[in-house]
């Protein structure tokens, strides 16, 4: 029980120190979709 506490422990400290890469993502992705759909219209 002690290691499946730990590896969250883990995990949620990667994911506090790189949240803002996945909204970085996001924000490509979604600009690059209202960039195809616009010019697509």
């Amino acid at each position: 029980m002690q290691t499946i506490q730990t590896g969250y422990r883990g995990l949620r400290l990667l994911v506090d120190l790189n949240w803002d890469r996945g909204l970085y993502l996001g924000t490509l992705s979604a600009c690059l979709l209202l960039g195809i759909w616009i010019c697509g219209i």
